[in-house]
């Protein structure tokens, strides 16, 4: 039976003139909206006790099997406001359907496509007021779920809460449109085979934040992580895929499998590609076959896409050769090909394009 996420009577709200101070200078969700939806599962009676209740904490057991265990998963979207003021989300169908793909593999019960669907519904309508409608902002959804009964044997729980939260995001990178250098780390690994990389779980992040200070030493805003086994493959940044543009017109990026996860807006930019004369080239790149097209010019631009960020121009490569820093920076690093698809993503998502892919869900009037 569906769940019903019903608004509990009573709740707080935050005074208008607080929210649009929020918004003068939000940050990428550094507040959080006045609600959030939950409702949990135990392996007795499945999912139960859907609501939507006040943003707070949650009543969790020092010894909660997440704070151990790491067993958890999350999803992150975004819900646009119109210019005649009605709200949009992009796509939430695929993120629900990869969600429960995440939840099969790290042994968590699977929440319905609808139910998912139906719990973002219920938080924006509840906390409407806070969706922004500045330029290049929105507001940022995120379900997640993981084990909260308390035991210290290393197995599946058996108590599982799902919520989701959400509040106004600006720009993921402060640098805004502006290209990034990306560190290209041989030192550590994302993902290997066999393991969580196609899951979107804590995990894969945690995991990332010591390439991404090795990264930051080296002056770069992220980093580019190759395969584990040999370091000689391409895979995707901590957080966003990797795209690289051709000369002959491909655009060219990895193949998503078991360590690369299956992004929402990599799947977009791969459908509009043809729009602007490019070719979806999915397959393997070698660090090698990247460094030598960028060398000798025939790979002109490369950029980064998810989510939060969107898709970013990156300016340049810097990586480690014979024990020093080597850099190797794009021809074109302003990205033409890649702004130009940033714009036409954006502009659907916003409403200032037809939306001929029929992506945008209708949230409010």
């Amino acid at each position: 039976m569906a769940l019903t996420f019903d608004l509990v009577p009573n709740t707080t709200r935050t005074p208008a003139t607080d929210i649009a101070a929020i918004f003068e200078n939000p940050g990428f969700v550094n507040h959080f909206s006045d609600h959030m939806a939950i409702a949990e599962w135990t392996s007795e009676g499945g999912w139960d006790k859907a609501r939507v209740v006040n943003y707070g904490p949650f009543p969790l057991a020092p010894g909660a099997a997440v704070l151990h265990y790491g067993q958890e998963i999350f999803e992150g979207l975004k819900v646009y406001r119109h210019a005649d003021g009605s709200l949009w989300s992009f796509r939430p169908e695929m993120n629900a359907r990869r969600f429960i793909k995440s939840c099969e593999r790290m042994a968590l019960p699977t929440l319905p496509e609808e139910d998912f669907l139906a719990s973002i519904l219920a938080l924006i309508r509840a906390d409407e007021a806070w969706v922004p409608s500045g330029e290049e902002m929105s507001y940022y959804v995120r379900p997640y779920m993981f084990a909260s009964d308390a035991f210290l044997g290393v197995h599946a729980g058996a108590k599982i809460t799902y919520a989701v939260i959400g509040g106004p995001a600006g720009a993921y990178f402060s640098s805004g449109l502006a290209g990034v250098d990306i560190w290209v780390t041989t030192t550590y690994s994302r993902a290997g085979e066999g393991g969580t990389g196609a899951a979107k779980c804590g995990g894969n992040y945690a995991s990332s934040l010591i390439a991404q200070q090795e990264g930051a030493e080296h002056g770069c805003s992220q980093v580019l992580f190759s395969d584990a086994a040999s370091h000689e493959w391409v895979e995707e940044l901590g957080g966003m895929n990797f795209f690289a543009v051709t000369t002959d017109g491909r655009l060219v990026t990895p193949p998503t499998s078991g360590t690369i996860l299956d992004g929402v807006t990599r799947n977009s930019v791969l459908t509009l590609a043809p729009e602007f004369g490019l070719t979806p080239d999915v397959r393997p790149l070698s660090l090698s076959e990247l460094y030598a097209g960028i060398d000798s010019g025939t790979i002109v631009e490369a950029f980064a896409c998810g989510t939060a960020a969107v898709i970013t121009p990156i300016t340049s490569l810097v990586y480690e050769r014979e024990g020093a820093e080597s850099k190797l920076t794009l021809p074109n690093p302003e990205g033409e090909k890649t702004l130009a698809i940033r714009a036409a993503l954006v502009d659907i998502q916003w409403g200032r394009a037809e939306d001929r892919y029929g992506w945008m869900h209708k949230v409010s009037a």
